[in-house]
């Protein structure tokens, strides 16, 4: 299986997630339906089948978690340089709005535009790897054609 690039932040992220899953809600959904099936009738006993279906979206996230993990290789951007690739840092300015803005390229299980951690399979962060401060990037965006101009790339 092809492995999956992540930072070590997105890696510990996910890490964390799966400890509190199988530390914190599993037990919790077990105890769950444990009371839902004290209370008689589980035909008609929604506590219960709330309980399963949660219990079964956490076992399925785990099984998902594990998977991820296994496949994993951590990158440390600190440890790069030169031109854009996995775990830059890329600021950039929309050439035709001059608006900047931030992005680090990562692995797809930790992108959060919000957070501006950017999903490497992205239109955008395709068409920046490889390229270096000062280069124009066309990118093909679902609202059209953008033209991107790289002002700095760092590995943090």
């Amino acid at each position: 299986m092809e492995k999956i690039l992540m930072t070590r932040a997105g890696f510990t992220a996910l890490e964390t997630e799966l400890k509190m899953l199988k530390t914190k809600e599993r037990p919790a959904v077990i105890q769950a339906i444990a009371e839902a099936r004290e209370l008689g009738d589980l035909k008609e006993n929604a506590e219960y089948h709330s309980a399963r279906e949660k219990q079964g979206f956490i076992e399925g996230r785990i099984k998902e978690l594990e998977g991820i993990l296994g496949l994993t290789e951590v990158v440390d951007p600190t440890t790069l340089s030169g031109a854009v690739k996995f775990g830059a840092t890329v600021k950039i300015v929309d050439e035709d709005t001059d608006e900047e803005k931030t992005w680090q390229i990562v692995g797809e299980h930790e992108a959060d535009v919000e957070k501006g951690l950017l999903n490497i399979k992205s239109p955008i962060a395709r068409a920046l790897i490889g390229k270096e401060a000062g280069d124009s990037v066309e990118v093909r965006t679902p609202g059209g054609e953008k033209s991107y101009e790289i002002l700095s790339i760092e590995y943090k």
